[in-house]
């Protein structure tokens, strides 16, 4: 009896080892671009058994039976059944989807634990995720924010509308308040957190997956997530070989040029992709004349299941001139025909030698180096290391100097204008000369100083560089604790130098520049130098201009962060739910080169002497998030998720006045945010409905270079409060195999509280400042009538994609905009405490492309695409920087608009046509 209980523990020993070993491992793809899909679902069929693809396409997925259907998913795809045969316990499973019209509901991503990807029905946030076939067939002459604009509660605008100038809002949130991560790396500057998209102007063509998760979002590390996330997932190096060839054209001269390929992974485990592209041309606005490059290298190396590395690098120079100044509408209608505005009128530019030359110009090159290594330590462990570098190198130009009129005020470049509203370069440099260019009804005093150029008087261009060295790494440890729980734990290390100054671009004919702001030399310095027009393509480039050769300013921001962060997850089939921390230090420090050891910092204040290099000011912060969601049933969800934020001030607020000296009652903001939400979903239809609310206290906002008679100062307001909170829908509609709908509906109250205390100093010499009628330097001002502005408070959109027969596809939306507001318009509250906040016409947008793919071969296809963005060519007016109000039937208007309000109009009907060949 013994030995047949032995023979028959160990028969059932070998036949539980061998059901453990059947497995079905895969990948799966985007038939179009061959790029791998995250988060795809992966079930066998008739069970609700199942499993989601990692960041690079994989699956791994245990099997019963030795035959059977796998059902393959992913929104904006057309579902794949795919039979599959165990042959010795295993099965190795490819597939290739084919994209179906865009989709803005329901999201299927997950990744690793460095990605943060958002997992539908089961990660308690709102999000909504655009994949690699939308990004190539939609982007065109766009700009990447803009892709996002058919989201709920998502503000996108060109700005100025140079080549990379955008700027995206979320919740009412603008770009500093909003974390962007590229492969789980946090990308928003260190000093600001601002991210300026011109840096990444070519992230778009290396995206493999873009996910928006809105409100606090899914992310373990303590980033600046108030108003969401945007997580972009990049190519891969191992994705299957292949390539693309593809060609643009659009109007004002765009065009766009790439090429791509990946190797694929070869019997010993490497793989490798590279992509390569030009753009070039103009924007719709007048004088956006750019040219950027774009590179990407990817390098992987697998040796077996538990290792896999990959080194990437990529980065796109670029230059581009800019329309920097916003115009009131008044010049926008002077420099238009027939009472319409001039929507392409850029103030910043003017003829040279016969040549346009734009004071706004943009030279930037970012180039990021990362090393990834994912090591499975078990089937129940692994852990994720990120390092990474970034040099950044470049700066945007602008006006220097000025002259004086014969009522002694000062004239600038920008106030010598041709009949067409052009700067007269002609002018400028005669006056530099010392030549008299007075004209009927201006009187201009000649030049005392002839050939030289300060900057207090001669005209000139500066350069205000914004350079950096930047390091980090991120590593996760992730561990399952059993079947349903799991957690990991983390550390997140970074380091940024940030170098700025001011040094000469162009002396506009004068022989040298004179500069006495280093108040370390008792001598004014002699400039000849001026910085290049073009940025330099060497991506370890780390060189700065020499101190001699910087004016105006020169400070450096060293910033020094340690994150701590953790996580428990809790899974069933029916109830997901998590809870999570962080905690970090952020230390600052400002170095001052112009500064003279022991200079007071204000007049008046002995004791804020100052030395020339700052201590170290340390400053934690930590936030904690929880969040469920519950699947009712297969149609049914909801969920809820809370959060708190402790967050570090940005470096202004840190040092304010651009001085030495640590701002007094340094106090972090203070974020409540609070989340529900419902989803249904059947096979032809689903929708995602979220209620939020925001509580944001405590914040700091700068001001600079404002006017009080003849006195330039800048403002400061601390102790800002906000609330946001609004409702979002999205839903999506399949008719039949030819027609589906897309839309979504937004609306948010997004207003300012109580007082905020006002400081004010003068921009000269940066000493305090009482401005006129005002007792002191230090007020309060009431905010609590004013509209959080920059962002539009209602949006909607519907789409409709119309396939008449396969792989041609029509897609038209329409885009409708309300409620939006001018930005804080600091200087206008102070003069006026009963201000309200501005708002601008409302407006609709129709936007309509088409596509047509030809497949042939095995793999190749030629793909046809064309893409109209306003096809009506509607006027509207996109932003505000003021808040001018209509006074009685004094003013003129401008569609009730008082038309001294400085504006950027949004861009006419564009167009862009490509070819793409896929191999």
């Amino acid at each position: 009896m013994n030995r047949l209980n032995h023979w028959l523990s160990l028969l059932a020993f070998f036949m539980m080892a061998t059901l453990s070993a059947q497995t079905i491992t895969g990948t799966v793809i985007d038939e179009e671009t061959k790029e791998p899909l995250l988060g795809a679902n992966v079930l066998i069929k008739g069970t609700t058994h199942g499993i989601s693809t990692n960041e690079k396409g994989k699956f791994s997925l245990t099997a019963t039976d030795k035959k059977g259907i796998l059902e393959i998913s992913f929104i904006g795809f057309k579902t794949k059944e795919v039979p599959y045969t165990l042959v010795g316990g295993k099965a190795n499973i490819q597939v290739s989807l084919l994209a179906e019209a865009e989709e803005l509901t329901g999201v299927v991503v997950t990744g690793n634990a460095l990605l943060n990807m958002a997992k539908e029905r089961c990660t308690p946030v709102a999000v909504s995720t655009i994949g690699a076939a939308e990004i190539v067939n939609k982007l065109g002459n766009n700009e990447f924010p803009e892709l996002l604009k058919r989201t709920p509660s998502v503000y996108a605008t060109k700005s100025g509308g140079g080549y990379g100038d955008s700027k995206i809002n979320i919740r009412g949130f603008g770009n500093e308040n909003i974390a962007v991560m590229i492969n789980g790396m946090p990308i928003n500057d260190m000093e600001n957190g601002k991210v300026y998209w011109t840096n990444w102007a070519g992230i778009a063509d290396v995206t493999s997956t873009m996910q928006v998760q809105r409100g606090l979002g899914a992310s373990k590390l303590a980033i600046a997530s108030v108003g969401g996330t945007i997580n972009i997932a990049t190519r891969a190096a191992d994705m299957p070989e292949g390539g693309r060839i593809s060609a643009t054209y659009g109007n004002d001269g765009f065009y766009k040029g790439l090429a791509a390929y990946n190797t694929g992974k070869n019997k010993k485990g490497w793989s490798a992709s590279v992509l390569l592209s030009r753009t070039g041309g103009a924007t719709y606005a007048d004088n956006t004349q750019f040219l950027g490059d774009n590179y990407f290298f990817a390098l992987g190396y697998s040796p077996n299941d538990q290792h896999a590395l990959q080194f990437m690098i990529t980065g796109a120079p670029q230059w581009h001139n800019q329309r920097g100044s916003s115009i009131s509408i008044k010049d926008y209608l002077y420099y238009g025909k027939d009472g319409e505005p001039n929507r392409r009128y850029n103030a910043d530019w003017g003829y040279k030698n016969g040549e346009a030359f734009s004071f706004r110009r943009n030279t930037y090159h970012k180039p990021v180096m990362m090393l990834n290594w994912d090591w499975n330590l078990s089937e129940s462990s692994s852990f994720s290391t990120v390092a990474y570098a970034s040099f950044g190198r470049g700066y945007g130009s602008n006006y220097m100097g000025n002259a004086t009129d014969s009522n002694r005020k000062k004239v600038y470049a920008s106030h010598l204008r041709t009949p067409d509203g052009l700067i007269d370069m002609d002018r400028v440099i005669r006056y530099n000369r010392g030549e008299d260019i007075s004209v009927p009804g201006q009187t201009i005093v000649p030049n005392p100083s002839p050939n030289v150029a300060t900057s207090r008087s001669g005209f000139s261009r500066k350069v205000s560089v914004n350079s950096h060295n930047w390091f980090g790494f991120l590593t996760n440890f992730e561990q399952k604790l059993s079947e349903n729980l799991s957690f990991s734990v983390g550390l997140d290390g970074r380091y940024y130098k940030g170098y700025h100054y001011e040094a000469p671009s162009d002396l506009l004919g004068n022989e040298y520049f004179l500069d006495d702001s280093n108040k370390n030399l008792t001598q004014p310095r002699r400039v000849t130098y001026t910085a290049a027009d073009k940025p330099s393509y060497n991506p370890f480039n780390t060189s700065i201009d020499p101190l001699e050769d910087q004016i105006t300013y020169s400070n450096y921001g060293n910033v020094r962060w340690m994150g701590l962060f953790g996580q428990l997850e809790y899974t069933t089939e029916k109830l997901s739910a998590f809870a999570q921390w962080s905690s970090s230090v952020q230390a600052f420090q400002r170095i001052d080169n112009f500064l003279r050891p022991g200079t007071l910092a204000l007049a008046g204040r002995p004791e804020t002497a100052m030395d020339k290099e700052t201590s170290y000011k340390g400053i934690p912060g930590y936030n904690i998030k929880a969040g469920a969601n519950y699947n009712i049933n297969n149609h049914h969800n909801v969920f809820a998720n809370v959060g708190y934020y402790s967050r570090q001030p940005f470096f202004d607020a840190v040092y304010p006045n651009y001085k030495n000296f640590l701002a007094a009652d340094l106090t972090n903001e203070k974020i409540f945010g609070v989340e529900l939400g419902y989803g249904f979903k059947m096979d032809n239809f689903a929708a995602n409905l979220n209620l939020y609310r925001t509580t944001w206290n405590d914040r700091h906002i700068r001001k600079d270079f404002q006017w009080d008679g003849g006195n330039q100062y800048f403002i400061e307001l601390f102790g800002v409060d906000e609330i946001h909170q609004g409702v979002e829908l999205d839903a999506s509609y399949r008719v039949n195999n030819y027609l589906k709908f897309v839309g979504m509906f937004s609306a948010g109250d997004w207003t300012y509280q109580g007082d905020a205390q006002a400081n004010t100093f003068l921009a000269a010499d940066n000493t305090e400042y009482i401005l006129t009628g005002k007792t002191t330097p230090s007020f309060d001002v009431d905010l609590s009538k004013l509209k959080v502005g920059e962002s539009a408070h209602m949006t909607a959109n519907l789409g409709v994609d119309i396939t008449p027969f396969e792989n041609f596809n029509i897609d038209l939306s329409w885009h409708y905009v309300n409620n939006l507001y001018a930005k804080l318009d600091i200087s206008a509250l102070v003069e006026n405490p009963n201000l309200t906040s501005l708002k601008l016409p409302a407006y609709h947008l129709f936007d309509g492309g088409i596509s047509y793919k030809y497949p042939f071969g095995k793999t190749q296809s030629i793909t046809l695409l064309a893409n109209v963005n306003n096809l009506l060519d509607t006027t509207y007016i996109a932003e505000s920087d003021t808040n001018n109000l209509v006074n009685g039937g004094t003013t003129a208007t401008y569609k009730g608009i008082d038309v001294s309000n400085r504006v950027f109009f949004g861009f006419g009907r564009t167009w862009n046509v490509g070819l793409k060949y896929q191999f």
